[in-house]
């Protein structure tokens, strides 16, 4: 994983909502590590649990199978050495 496979998930997704709030009723996912907190070193992100790998999903009201397939499709899109 890391930080770039991290990255390229939440850039990856299609029907999934990108953003920094999460408070929606649509599926959001983040990368905290290159959103919220980018501006942190990585010592900092480590300590605010944000780190290189992690990846914030808040499930909202779609249809279980949209949001499972629009993860599927990312995680398949990316490169094995990411996973």
């Amino acid at each position: 994983g890391g930080y770039e496979a991290g990255k390229q998930l939440v850039d990856s997704v299609k029907m999934i909502s990108l953003v920094a709030n999460l408070g929606d009723s649509r599926t959001l996912v983040a990368h905290p590590a290159s959103m919220m907190h980018a501006q942190l070193s990585e010592e900092q992100r480590r300590e605010a649990g944000a780190e290189t790998e992690t990846i914030r999903l808040s499930v909202g009201i779609e249809e279980p199978e949209d949001i499972i397939a629009d993860l599927r499709q990312a995680l398949d899109g990316a490169p094995r050495s990411a996973l």
